[in-house]
């Protein structure tokens, strides 16, 4: 019962994550701070669901899986943010300033 309340407070507070990366990514100026709300936002969200999943886990392993899972998320998404902020550099694109 406890652990039934324990993961769904981690599933919502994980998709509160999830949902102010998004407006992060609709409101901010640039692509830089864009990227940087959605990064940390993206990561924590994720963390949060893959914690509150692993408590409904059956075994270590599923458990173990799901881990790993998001540890190939995490690396992804620096490779993919980087990627993004270094082409943006490159085109010239400048950071937004009041």
């Amino acid at each position: 019962m406890i652990i039934d309340i324990l993961t769904i407070i981690l599933l919502l507070v994980g998709a509160l994550f999830f949902l102010a990366g998004t407006l992060g990514l609709l409101r901010f100026p640039d692509v830089y701070t864009r990227l940087h709300a959605l990064t940390k936002a993206d990561n924590v969200g994720l963390g949060l669901v893959v914690i509150g999943l692993m408590l409904q886990a059956d075994s270590w392993l599923i458990a173990g899986k799901l881990l790993f899972i998001w540890i190939l998320i995490l690396l992804a998404g620096a490779v993919v943010a980087h990627l993004v902020a270094w082409t943006a550099q490159k085109r010239g694109i400048k950071p937004w300033k009041k």
